[in-house]
């Protein structure tokens, strides 16, 4: 097992596990998040479901987890890559072969975890660790809860700082759209689920995921933009 494991095809099998596992979690979070457009009690209920949810509490170092393993074997696939492609003539020929987005999946993955780093700083480690004033608990329905939809609000709509991180915002997720892209079907396909009738159908259903994901994330500064700011 550990020698799969450290194989070329052991790593891509990690990643494209890791990958998917991931794939699943944006959905969740991008309906979580969509919460914000319907007001203030909408997300904190949301957020407070999440927040006491055993399940979803559990799942939360799996996610760490997967986020670690997907970045590792990433970084080493990508430098066992490089190193198999020593001249730039080869890399001319890719160019008739692959797509940009198949050809700098490691670099819009790098852009996206600057983001998400970003991020997390923003957010989820004020909620979960440091907090923050804007957090006061808040009564919703005869339940306390902390306020994060102010948290979330009041970093979109910080005057000129609000705008910044709106079309910082943007621009992370559209990356993150054109990583989807090619990781969608390329997951199905390094675990050997994808014929030539299947590869054709996995890469539609793909575009179709990562313009989902990107427009529904980028809906959400894009409110705050038009209607707060």
């Amino acid at each position: 097992m550990s020698s799969f494991l450290k194989s070329s095809i052991g790593q891509k099998f990690l990643m494209s596990i890791s990958g998917l596992f991931l794939i699943t979690f944006l959905l969740v979070h991008l309906f979580a998040n969509l919460a914000l457009l319907f007001g203030e009690n909408a997300y904190n209920i949301v957020v407070h479901f999440m927040d006491t949810n055993p399940i979803i509490q559990i799942m939360q170092p799996m996610l760490t987890l997967g986020f670690l393993v997907h970045i590792i074997y990433a970084s080493i696939l990508t430098l066992q890559n490089q190193k198999a492609t020593p001249n730039k003539y080869s890399k001319v020929n890719q160019k008739e072969s692959s797509t940009w987005t198949s050809r700098n999946m490691y670099v819009l993955g790098t852009f996206v975890l600057v983001f998400l780093v970003i991020h997390i700083i923003n957010f989820f480690w004020k909620m979960k660790i440091s907090g923050d004033t804007l957090l006061a608990e808040v009564s919703v329905d005869g339940v306390m809860m902390h306020n994060s939809y102010a948290l979330v609000a009041g970093l979109f709509t910080a005057g000129t700082l609000g705008i910044v991180y709106c079309l910082l915002y943007i621009v992370g997720v559209v990356a993150l759209g054109l990583h989807l892209n090619h990781a969608f079907w390329s997951a199905f396909q390094t675990l050997g689920l994808s014929n030539d009738l299947w590869k054709k159908r996995l890469k539609v259903l793909g575009s179709l995921y990562a313009v989902f994901i990107a427009a529904g994330f980028s809906i959400i500064p894009l409110y705050f933009l038009i209607f707060s700011n």
